[in-house]
């Protein structure tokens, strides 16, 4: 069955130019409109809009989006209901997923990482002193702009009210998220707090760092019990090429602990801690290099 094309329409007063992506749920365009300009403008696709249960999850998606006002978030301008079509206008973000970056760059150098992180922990932040737990965070899931070097974050379909008990819009005993970078404990379908965000975090870093996953099930079954049992592959183990600082490592794999309580408490102290050990490293001489050795070789006093 041949997919709707909504090109050449206006909808809400957002006119809509090209469709530009898909997915399960909705079907995305670039838009224009008289006072926004250049916008995302994501439609329920037409066999979904019978569905209770998906139509309260879209527009779910549109009132948290909604509540999350930070340079690192995509903006949510507008969402309801129009001419039959459920939707959801976004601000347009420029560059590409960053899924779609890491796929040609990763491994990325350590300070690149770390500043990507930052500022991925600092959109993650606002979203939870808004009260938004994000639940899907994933490279597919965030923009990157090559032109500038910022991310920002969207996609806020299975986030959670941090503060209200969930009406469960997926089956009981099913997790929600994408399985390689879901939390432990969101497996089982248990509600979750900010440091399931966290754990996300870290594997997006992981996978920064190494180009490579922390756990690499061979099958989604195999995966899964690997994620259940805790036992993530070392940092310094990723690659032979690779060799980062304990500090580093350890900061990492903190972030990636199997139980909430022994990970950071906020994604801010995530992004603090990466931030000092990678300070630490760039004061130790040790960590400069065969240059770095040299010189530290040369200044050395002959001994008495």
């Amino acid at each position: 069955m041949a997919l709707e094309n909504l090109a050449g329409k206006s909808i809400a007063g957002y006119r809509l130019l090209e469709r530009v992506g898909e997915g399960g749920t909705a079907e995305v365009y670039r838009a224009e409109h008289p006072a926004r300009g250049a916008c995302a403008f994501k439609v329920l696709r037409e066999r979904l809009r019978s569905d209770p249960t998906v139509v309260k999850r879209f527009l779910r998606e549109a009132g948290y989006g909604s509540r999350v006002v930070h340079p690192g978030v995509v903006r949510t301008y507008d969402f309801g209901e129009a001419d039959g079509l459920h939707y959801l206008a976004l601000e347009w973000a420029k560059g590409e997923p960053l899924a779609d970056f890491l796929h040609r760059e990763a491994p990325l150098a350590p300070a690149d990482a770390v500043a990507l992180t930052r500022q991925l922990a600092d959109a993650l932040g606002g979203a939870h002193q808004a009260g938004i737990i994000h639940r899907d965070l994933k490279p597919e899931n965030i923009m990157y702009d090559p032109d500038t070097r910022t991310v920002k974050l969207l996609d806020f379909g299975i986030a959670r009210d941090a503060e209200q008990v969930e009406e469960r819009l997926t089956r009981t005993g099913f997790f929600v998220g994408t399985l390689q970078y879901v939390a432990p404990e969101a497996l089982s379908g248990e509600l979750v707090d900010g440091r399931a965000d966290i754990y996300s975090l870290a594997k997006i870093t992981y996978y920064m760092l190494t180009g490579r996953h922390p756990h690499e099930g061979r099958s989604p079954r195999e995966l899964f019990q690997e994620l259940l049992s805790g036992k993530a592959i070392p940092l310094s183990e990723a690659s032979e090429d690779l060799t980062f600082s304990p500090a580093l490592e350890a900061v990492v794999m903190k972030g990636l602990a199997r139980h909430p309580g022994e990970r950071q408490q906020t994604v801010t102290e995530f992004a603090e801690e990466l931030e000092a050990a990678l300070a630490r490293r760039k004061d130790d001489p040790k960590s400069r290099g065969w240059l770095g050795a040299l010189k530290n070789m040369v200044n050395k006093r002959p001994s008495e």
